[in-house]
């Protein structure tokens, strides 16, 4: 498999907008592009997002993607594409504010997608899920296995794919959505990292393992695994950002629109995962078993052919053992630097 050389990517500099630049994926794509030597124009309205994880060297406007000056605040600066991150992403609080989460994937991301349009870009590269698949078994998932999301979280996704489907049809605009398997760890150099309260497992082991949190619950153990406990494909942030920065290439150099699937490829369970911790922890930490909670499937683990072929992309971080490195490293930081951060309470995984 080749490996893309980033200094050929382009020869000139291009222009990415980049929504949620101040999330988690997002920051990490933000860097990603700027190594790239891209210039990038980040917006976020800074209502889960912190300003202060927006990386240097970035172009930053603190304003909502829905915006109705967004259009003509961009349409000066002739953006080449555009990847849109910001929404909601959280399974079980869906299930406990269904419209919240369309309004926020759905509707949100439409009004972007129309703005898109009208500042003149022809790329857009669009941030989903594997949860638009729902329950698909031990099989790996390919992107034409049928979509039956469990949860209003994966309906939302659906449902903006759609729309970004049918705008694509009705307009010169191109695109590329990316199906998120479980994205884990933190930028190697330091520069970036999830925020405190993310809720993913793996993040809530790294927490753990530095003493921020005492506990941990694994949200059932009677799932029909080789263990019990939930399987996940997690991918490496950093190695998902190059893709993103792979896939927008693609589209300014006449690629045709697709859907892809981002992860390794392999599955990990719960407790694959947390006895990988353990040994990179300072400390020990308790864990539990709960409930399961609505909405999570019992294995989901990506098929990543198509993106292989259709971007050349070729991972870097493709070990798990190195993603939990780089999410304890980031935690281990930030509680020097924070150290009234750190919790008591257990946290479901």
């Amino acid at each position: 498999m080749l490996e893309i050389d980033r200094n050929s990517w382009s020869t000139s500099p291009r222009t990415v907008l980049i929504t949620g630049v101040a999330g988690y994926i997002g920051s990490h794509t933000a860097l990603a592009f700027l190594d790239a030597g891209w210039q990038v124009i980040g917006i976020d309205n800074l209502s889960v997002g912190k300003q202060r994880a927006v990386p240097q060297g970035l172009d930053f406007i603190q304003i909502d993607c829905t915006d109705p000056a967004l259009p003509l605040i961009m349409r000066q600066m002739n953006i080449d594409a555009a990847v849109h991150f910001a929404g909601l992403i959280r399974v079980d609080e869906s299930v406990q504010k269904p419209v919240e989460y369309y309004q926020a994937n759905l509707c949100n991301a439409g009004t972007f997608f129309k703005s898109a349009l009208a500042m003149g870009i022809k790329a857009v590269v669009f941030s989903s899920t594997a949860a638009v698949y729902g329950d698909t078994g031990s099989a790996p998932v390919v992107e034409n296995t049928p979509t039956l999301p469990m949860s209003p979280y994966g309906r939302s996704k659906l449902a903006a794919e759609w729309v970004l489907r049918d705008l694509c049809a009705a307009s010169d605009l191109r695109h590329v959505i990316f199906r998120y398997f479980n994205v884990a760890g933190a930028d190697p150099c330091g520069r970036a990292g999830p925020r405190k309260d993310a809720s993913h497992l793996i993040k809530a082991v790294s927490e753990a393992a530095v003493g921020r949190r005492t506990s941990l619950v694994i949200n059932g153990e009677d799932y029909d695994t080789p263990d019990g406990t939930c399987v996940r494909d997690y991918i490496h942030v950093s190695d998902l950002a190059d893709a993103h920065v792979a896939a927008v290439t693609h589209l300014l150099h006449g690629g045709q629109s697709m859907t892809l699937n981002c992860g390794y490829g392999r599955g990990f369970s719960v407790r694959d995962v947390i006895d990988r911790a353990l040994p990179l922890a300072d400390r020990p930490f308790d864990v539990a078993v709960g409930p399961r909670r609505p909405g999570d499937s019992p294995s989901v683990v990506a098929d990543v052919q198509a993106l292989w072929k259709a971007l050349r992309w070729t991972p870097r971080f493709d070990d798990l053992g190195l993603i939990l490195k780089t999410a304890i490293d980031w935690d281990r930081a930030t509680l020097l630097s924070e150290p009234e951060a750190a919790e008591t309470a257990g946290q479901q995984a």
